[in-house]
């Protein structure tokens, strides 16, 4: 097939690369970075520029569009394609603007699961119009409590609150001052749930699914999750504590009800459902959904995954899914991300990087925030690039990734050391 990839980080070249080993694909990626370039052709246009995507399509005889992130879908691609008569016969990957609310809009997911049972945080949304309700309800919750924007934030747009006058504060901070801007403007207030997370990945046509391996990630910049919140500083594959009964539970509770809530309103749903989970007890809960794969998770779903991505996407799209089977390597997958120094917050960028022609066994480096300058591929984001590594257990998989890293070099480069410790 014929296929464009649209992003440019780890993710899709995660994506990328499984097409490239599992299929037979002639790929185009739209940005890219130089990662992606080896896995097919990088196309010069912004993931949000979809009349240049869609002239590009009919050009280039495109098969199938896969989107890796979130923007694109919240805006409408989907319907984009819909609308165009000849667009609308190529295959596009992922959820209409309508069903992509469900990252897109906090309030509109917690609704989507009252409406059908699904586990999650007791909740209450609050907009500019019921300010002073907000304010009474939060100066007597109970603690921590949770604060969310209802749009999309960067993932920066939850705030854990320990005292009530932080609660207080940041919901002014959130709805008056606009701190996320747009996204703020109406905030979800959960109660806090303690437990495990981890994150479980469907392929969907709306009515069908299959699922992908699973995997958890670490957010927090420091060691032992301490500091700020980050999109992503590394990722395990399987969860060691997601044996088969839990898995069970999450099937019985989460992914049926999801799938056929997503059936019975007549959502248009043709792609990935990420769904993030807490273990409380025994017990599943969704902390939320996101519309595309999470990244770094995919780095590690991807890689274990022995199916081709495409041909699975390809089966959604024909409504097919139900003669899929996924196949899983057993091992077990971790990647590690090394990031700009000051990441989470202010960094530079435009650092050489070395040591990206080292001979891998077992392993493979994603890049994220890279791009090409003067012959030399240099840093261009907060994340920059990460190692993932095939082991028989975590700690084998993990010293695998960080021998990788010390091989990498580019100025104030920093990784965490530890991710999978509490599997080790």
């Amino acid at each position: 097939m014929k296929i464009l990839v649209l992003g440019s980080g780890g993710r899709e070249h995660a994506l990328a690369w499984n097409m490239k080993q599992r299929g037979d694909h002639q790929l185009f990626i739209a940005p890219g970075n130089p990662g992606t370039a080896e896995m097919g052709t990088n196309v010069n246009l912004g993931v949000n520029d979809f009349e240049g995507i869609g002239t590009f399509c009919m050009q280039n005889g495109i098969e199938m569009v896969v989107v890796g992130p979130e923007e694109p879908l919240v805006k409408g691609i989907w319907d984009f394609f819909q609308e165009d008569a000849a667009l609308k016969a190529i295959p596009l990957i992922g959820p209409s603007r309508f069903g992509a609310q469900l990252e897109g809009s906090k309030a509109f997911a917690k609704a989507f699961m009252e409406r059908h049972n699904i586990p999650t945080a007791g909740y209450k949304e609050f907009t500019e119009a019921n300010f002073e309700d907000g304010i009474r309800y939060l100066e007597t919750h109970a603690l921590p409590v949770v604060l969310k924007a209802d749009g999309l934030a960067a993932g920066k747009g939850v705030v854990i609150c320990q005292t009530n006058e932080q609660a207080v504060a940041e919901f002014e901070a959130m709805i008056q001052e606009a701190k996320f801007g747009e996204a703020s403007r109406k905030v979800v207030v959960e109660e806090f749930l303690s437990g495990i997370e981890m994150s479980v990945f469907l392929v969907t046509d709306g009515n069908e699914y299959v699922v992908l391996p699973e995997a958890k990630d670490y957010k927090r910049i420091g060691e032992k999750d301490s500091g700020l919140n980050t999109g992503g500083m590394g990722a395990v594959s399987p969860v060691p504590f997601a044996d088969a009964a839990f898995m069970q539970k999450v099937t019985d509770r989460i992914i049926k009800p999801t799938v056929d809530g997503l059936a019975k309103e007549k959502i248009d749903y043709t792609g990935f459902v990420f769904i993030g989970l807490i273990k409380v007890g025994d017990d599943p809960f969704v902390i939320e959904y996101n519309c595309r794969m999470g990244d770094p998770e995919t780095e590690v779903v991807m890689p274990r995954l022995k199916n081709d991505i495409a041909a699975v996407c390809k089966a959604a799209a024909e409504h097919r899914l139900s003669e899929i089977t996924i196949e899983e390597d057993p091992r077990t997958a971790v990647t590690v991300m090394a990031v700009s120094g000051g990441y989470p917050g202010d960094y530079e960028k435009g650092f050489k990087i070395t040591g990206l022609d080292q001979s891998l066994q077992e392993a493979i480096l994603f890049q994220a925030g890279t791009k090409e300058a003067d012959g030399h591929i240099v840093t261009s984001g907060g994340r920059v690039l990460c190692a993932t590594a095939f082991g028989n257990t975590v700690s084998e998989a993990v010293g695998r990734s960080r021998t990788i890293l010390e091989q990498i070099r580019f100025d104030d480069m920093y990784y965490r050391r530890d991710i999978g410790y509490e599997f080790e």
